[in-house]
Formats: C-alpha cells, sequence, structure tokens
C-alpha cells in the first residue's frame, strides 16, 4: 500500500511586492519527523501560514493531509497544531487557563479541554507548574506551553517553527526529545523548522531544503548524512617538546606514505581514504612520533554542505533577503481570526 502524504505542493508561489517568497515550490512530505531547513528569509514561515490556509498562494497548488490549501483552510486547521516562534503567551494567565481556552477554541467541550490539557501539560514537563501565571516562565517553559497548545486537540499533523528558539543546549536537547515521542509516542507526524541544521540531523527522518522560495533538496537524512571517502584525525601535541608542531609533522609523514592529507581549518587532518590499509597507516604514523590520538574515524557530510555547494554554484554569499512578511505572532486562534479580518501582510 502506497504511503499517504501529509504535505503536497506543486508550483507554489508567494510574491509579496517587489519579492517572491516562494518560488514553485513543489515537494511531497510523507508522515514522519521532516526538517523544513533554510536560513532567515528563506520562506518557510510564508510556506506554513499557506499551508494552514491562513495566506493564499499566488500561484500553485497544495494539499495538508489531502485537503486543499486554497479551499478548507478551516477543516486543515482542526487537524493540524502550529507552534509559533515567537512569544505569543499572555503573562497574566496560566498555562491551564490558555491551553484549555485554546483546545475550546479548536472544538473540544469542556470538560474534556481540561482532561487533554492535563494530559498535554504532563507530557511537555509541565504539570507541576500548571498553575502559574505565564509571565514567570522561563523560556524553555514557555516553548513547552506553545508546544502544549499545539498538541492538546490531538492532531494529526504539527508544524513547529523553531522550537529550540532561545534554548540553552540541555533546554533543546530536551525540546527535541519531545519533538521525537510526539511522532514515536502518538503516531503524529512533524515537521519542524529550524536554521541549527545539527538538530535536524539529530531529530528527523526527512529533510526539505528550501533557499531563496526554491527547493535545493528533498531526500532522507541519511541521504544527507551519508559517509565520505575522508578521515578525520585529530592527535594531541607533543608531550615534551612544546616546539614540535605535531600536524604538519604527521602530515608529512603520511604524505610520504603516499596519502593525500589536508585540513579543515583546524586541527583536524582530513586524509583520503585509499584503502582498509589507511587507518594502519595513520595509526603506525601517530604512535611513531609519540603523539596521542584524540579521533580516528570516517568523515560524514552534513547537511549544511548543500549551502556550500549552492554558493559554489552561484558565486553568491548573500542570502535571500528576508520575504515572509509579518511573523505570525499571535496564537493559534487569535491568528487565524486576525489573519480571516485583516488578510496578509507584506
Amino acid at each position: 500500500m502506497p504511503v499517504p502524504t501529509v504535505i503536497k505542493t506543486d508550483g507554489l508561489t508567494k510574491r509579496f511586492p517587489g519579492v517572491t517568497a516562494l518560488d514553485r515550490l513543489t515537494v511531497e512530505v510523507e508522515p514522519g519527523v521532516v526538517g523544513l531547513v533554510g536560513a532567515n528569509g528563506a520562506g518557510k514561515s510564508t510556506l506554513i501560514k499557506i499551508l494552514l490556509g491562513l495566506s493564499p498562494a499566488t500561484e500553485g497548488t497544495g494539499q495538508v493531509l489531502g485537503l486543499d490549501i486554497a479551499t478548507q483552510g478551516p477543516a486543515i486547521r482542526e487537524r493540524v497544531g502550529y507552534m509559533p516562534e515567537h512569544d505569543c503567551l499572555p503573562p497574566d494567565v496560566s498555562a491551564t487557563e490558555f491551553v484549555v481556552h485554546m483546545a475550546r477554541m479548536s472544538g473540544l467541550p469542556a470538560s474534556a479541554a481540561r482532561e487533554r490539557t492535563a494530559d498535554t501539560l504532563r507530557h511537555v514537563g509541565l504539570y507541576e507548574e500548571r498553575y502559574r501565571p505565564m509571565g514567570g516562565y522561563s523560556t524553555g517553559m514557555k516553548q513547552r506551553v506553545k508546544l502544549a497548545q499545539a498538541l492538546v486537540h490531538d492532531p494529526q499533523l504539527v508544524l513547529l517553527d523553531e522550537p529550540t528558539n532561545g534554548l540553552d543546549p540541555v533546554g533543546r536537547d530536551e525540546m527535541l526529545g519531545l519533538i521525537r515521542r510526539i511522532h514515536a509516542d502518538f503516531g503524529i507526524s512533524v515537521l519542524v523548522t529550524t536554521h541549527l541544521l545539527g538538530e535536524l540531523e539529530r531529530t528527523c527522518d526527512h529533510l526539505v531544503v528550501i533557499d531563496g522560495g526554491k527547493l535545493l533538496r528533498s531526500s532522507s537524512t541519511a541521504s544527507f548524512t551519508g559517509t565520505t571517502q575522508l578521515l578525520a584525525v585529530e592527535v594531541t601535541d607533543h608531550p615534551v617538546d612544546r616546539t614540535f608542531d605535531a600536524d604538519a609533522v604527521l602530515t608529512g609523514r603520511l604524505t610520504a606514505a603516499g596519502l593525500t592529507v589536508r585540513t579543515d581549518g583546524s586541527r583536524i587532518l582530513l586524509v583520503e581514504l585509499a584503502g582498509d590499509d589507511t587507518y594502519d597507516t595513520v595509526r603506525d604514523a601517530v604512535d611513531d612520533l609519540g603523539l596521542g590520538l584524540v579521533r580516528l574515524e570516517q568523515r560524514r557530510h552534513r547537511v549544511a554542505e548543500i549551502f556550500s555547494t549552492r554558493t559554489d554554484e552561484d558565486g553568491d554569499t548573500d542570502p535571500h533577503a528576508d520575504a515572509d512578511g509579518h511573523e505570525y505572532e499571535a496564537g493559534r486562534a487569535d491568528a487565524y481570526r486576525a489573519a480571516a479580518a485583516g488578510g496578509e501582510q507584506a
């Protein structure tokens, strides 16, 4: 049986005066945890608003969960949760009050809204703090509330816009763990945006890369991060002779052994694999020089390389101008009402 698509676009284009935010974007997203990758201004937030039916596309078509983005926006929003990037929480309201309100706005009866709110706040780790006014919450706690309101109505898909924004490393890891559990534990598909590419490499099954509103690549995360034909080698300084240039001497020794060596701008040497005996050659050279071996591993590709390849091809290092218009800063229900009343702003 074919895997259903949760998002599908065909030639999707969005133009603002003087700027094209999305340029003929054609992509299909299958169930799972999918990363939407791009620099600030690449068109990520514009795409999310179009997918939610809050902003009309200039050209092209799209579907979310089989529903038409142009004509079935309300039905899409019943089935999709959204976590906005920016702080949009009323400071004098508790997390329980806010999430219950959002659940009611999504159509849940009062008793079901209260029950779902308690369960969801427990899931995101805020159960003990659920009655405190949100104005006293840390950034990490506020991010968890925004995640809870996106999940409370039991959606089939959640769109998370920069969910780790403003978090410290521990907070980022905890949020990424929550994101993975959303799909693993509840079967909810996730589309997550971030400009921190390492986060997506660890979290997502599939990546969609856009730049300047155009699709660069859409494929499995594994295909982005496969192994290269390079060994990453890092050694310690000489234990006695502090004037000994370990990297330079080791490079000379490996080059003399017939290996090709270069650096990546740090203390890591990149040695081209010439066969399985390359490992032995490196280890023997390091041992002969009396150095300690810190790292010897086959290097993997990184998602960021697709942008450097693009830059090399275009000869242009300037990111696309910010074409996303005003950010979606209201809560889900307030934003829906504002968009319906006031339309899109460029």
